[in-house]
């Protein structure tokens, strides 16, 4: 388990909200190691492979926006396998499948490949007519006369903390793009602006389907294996209505019930809270909180 505000982590962020914690945040997770999207030697489909293992059939990944399990070695294959999914769609932004926003696995996801298209470059908004792939219900909606598109519930959270993760990590360093979430439907469906909408409907995505134990063990495989960062809003899921909706209540996001389940120090060892001394609660929800309380 990875302790979110042990080891420094997040010490930038704390006590920032709005803007100021996005660019917190921002400088916590940036420079991140990269990968490339093909490659002879490891490459975006070994990394999906691993993070996206289906943990009933370790030898499929499961496909996101229908959930359901393919081979893990049917790497497109020729149109019959799976395909990899940029969450935040790659037109928009006009990174395509560069090095840094292009592969980064935070926002990569295996895919059905003609779910993959289906969805396109839609904009993730509240609709309700249920697509129907050739193979099957996916349980993913989109509309007849918008170019809008609801992932599976089971993933509606997923998709939008994805969405927030990339517009947090990338704020136009360098040759990065500066991706924006937007609260409004653009006319131009296909534009290359580093824009993706909604954000509304992406908050209370994120509040309907709560961060759980496979995203966590996602987040924790990318971090520890491969890009050496993490996507903060399944850690702390009160970043996004931090930054977002900063006027609001913050416990709306917070578990409904917890209990404190250990109290250890920053070595891992079990302690009775005490003065002046840096101690970390070990909550029954997974979550952490380091405390320094002086006399």
């Amino acid at each position: 388990m990875f302790l979110s505000n042990s080891f420094g982590y997040y010490d930038l962020a704390i006590g920032f909200t709005g803007e100021s914690l996005k660019t917190q945040l921002n400088l916590t997770i940036k420079n991140h190691i990269e990968f490339p999207y093909t490659s002879t030697g490891v490459d975006i489909w070994d990394i999906l492979k691993e993070t996206d293992k289906d943990t009933l059939n370790p030898n499929n990944v499961l496909l996101i926006y229908s959930g359901w399990s393919k081979d893990a070695n049917l790497e497109y294959d020729s149109g019959s396998g799976w395909s990899r999914e940029h969450v935040w769609a790659k037109s928009h932004g006009n990174f395509w499948t560069s090095l840094g926003a292009g592969t980064d696995v935070h926002t990569l996801r295996p895919c059905d490949i003609s779910v993959n298209s289906a969805r396109s470059n839609h904009w993730f908004v509240e609709c309700s007519t249920e697509y129907i792939d050739g193979d099957g219900a996916t349980g993913s909606y989109t509309s007849s006369s918008q170019w809008i598109w609801k992932p599976n519930d089971n993933v509606k959270g997923d998709v939008a903390r994805m969405i927030f993760y990339m517009a947090t990590r990338y704020e136009g360093d360098a040759l990065e793009p500066d991706l924006e979430i937007i609260d409004s439907i653009p006319s131009n469906n296909n534009t290359l602006e580093p824009i993706h909408a909604k954000l509304s409907d992406l908050i209370q995505w994120h509040k309907d389907d709560p961060v759980d134990d496979w995203e966590r063990n996602r987040n924790n495989i990318i971090y520890y294996s491969y890009q050496n960062n993490r996507n903060p809003f399944i850690d702390h899921p009160e970043y996004v209505q931090l930054i977002w909706e900063p006027n609001l209540n913050i416990k709306e996001l917070l578990p409904k019930s917890k209990k404190t389940v250990k109290i250890i120090d920053v070595m891992g060892r079990e302690i009775t809270p005490q003065k002046n001394t840096i101690i970390i609660y070990l909550y029954s929800d997974g979550t952490t909180e380091k405390v320094f309380d002086v006399e």
